[in-house]
């Protein structure tokens, strides 16, 4: 089999199982399509979901010294398994008070948000489950209904906990929101298109002889946007060190309080599969998306090197979450506010410039210059050491 033939396998696949339907009207061949294509990315992230689970407790388990899952099945490979039966099995406990058809519907709203999401993402070549001329748009378009999810959540359960824990979600969500949509702006800019698949291509193509890839991430705009990105990516996925609205020694669960069972389940597959939405995004927008990154292994076919880059970002996730503290909260939002939303700003400014001296090297250096200039004087302006006393510790005699 050649390697072109190996690249586009699942569009052979995906072209003889709608072969089976010849003389179908156009209309029962879209739906079909459309059927094999959701399909397609459920199967594939749900499995990814089950890998990560037994994956990421290993890894934190490496980090911390000790064993990770390693009873279910060989090297605790199964433990996603018995996770799933467990949940699927236990009582599914809802308060007397509570709203319980929003109760209800909240967990399904939320991973159906996050389901959407990976629709629009290019996975490798001719590889967009749904490939529309606003398919970033349409990715924050459906990602903003997250918050009313939690909102639904939080109020549905009737019960002060889980209403203090979504607001504190939602505050800084919608904080965190606007660096993330304003980081995206500059590739928007630069590529003149809000398709993803417009994105990617512009990205293609190699720079001093075959060795440097054109992805937008080695350029000093790219690197500051892409991780402006990420980190917001790691607030909106409520993962560790911004994971506010589980603060098990204030607010128990945050908005989940109220949920057992399968429900729970449902909240925690929808808090992964937003993990794989933005980390698939981060890949599409800043490295290249399915573009290998020397030209000699372009040979590769193209879905290896986006679930290549993918699990790398889900690996930094992971990383992350077993090497850094969990922030106070009022930190986290003057972050956001007093940092990330002015450097967002100003990676706009940077592409621009980068833009109109024609990708050069003296656009580099002004797009450089821009960036660390803006950084330094955010450094200086919100540094915090002065506002604050020494801290004097007295022990009990």
């Amino acid at each position: 089999m050649t390697g072109e033939r190996v690249d586009q396998i699942f569009i052979i696949a995906k072209q003889w199982l709608l072969s089976l339907l010849p003389n179908a009207p156009d209309w029962v061949i879209q739906i079909a399509s459309s059927l094999i294509n959701i399909s397609a990315v459920l199967g594939v992230f749900m499995g990814l979901f089950a890998l990560i689970s037994v994956l990421e407790r290993k890894i934190l388990g490496r980090i911390q010294n000790r064993y990770g899952p390693n009873r279910v099945g060989p090297f605790g490979l199964f433990q996603p398994v018995a996770d799933g039966i467990k949940l699927l099995i236990k009582e599914d406990i809802v308060p007397l008070r509570a709203d319980k058809v929003v109760h209800f519907i909240a967990p399904i709203m939320m991973a159906a948000t996050a389901i959407l999401a990976l629709g629009v993402i290019p996975y490798g070549r001719n590889m967009t489950p749904f490939s529309i001329d606003g398919g970033i748009l349409f990715f924050f378009a459906v990602g903003s209904t997250t918050e009313l999810a939690v909102f639904m959540a939080g109020w549905g359960s009737n019960n002060k906990f889980s209403m203090l824990g979504a607001m504190r979600a939602i505050a800084q969500m919608v904080s965190y929101e606007l660096p993330l949509l304003i980081t995206v702006l500059p590739v928007i800019m630069i590529v003149g298109s809000l398709s993803a698949d417009a994105i990617v291509a512009a990205q293609g193509g190699y720079v001093l002889g075959g060795i440097v890839p054109r992805w937008f991430v080695f350029t000093p705009w790219g690197a500051a946007a892409f991780i402006l990105f990420f980190i917001s990516g790691l607030v909106e996925s409520n993962r560790t060190p911004f994971d506010m609205p589980e603060g098990e020694s204030e607010i128990v669960a945050g908005h989940m309080t109220e949920y057992s069972g399968f429900k729970y389940a449902i909240f925690f597959l929808a808090e992964y599969f937003g993990m794989f939405a933005v980390s698939g995004l981060a890949v599409t927008l800043f490295l290249g998306g399915w573009h290998a990154p020397i030209h000699l292994l372009e040979i590769i076919p193209s879905y290896v090197w986006f679930f290549a880059k993918l699990a790398v970002l889900l690996f930094v996730f992971i990383w992350i979450r077993g090497t850094l503290p969990r922030m106070r909260v009022d930190h986290v939002m003057s972050f956001a506010w007093k940092f990330m939303l002015p450097m967002a700003f100003t990676c706009i400014i940077a592409a621009a410039v980068w833009h109109y001296q024609s990708h050069g090297v003296a656009g580099w250096l002004w797009s450089l210059a821009v960036i660390a200039s803006v950084y330094f004087g955010l450094s200086w302006l919100v540094d915090t050491k002065k506002k604050f006393a020494p801290r004097t510790y007295r022990f009990a005699e």
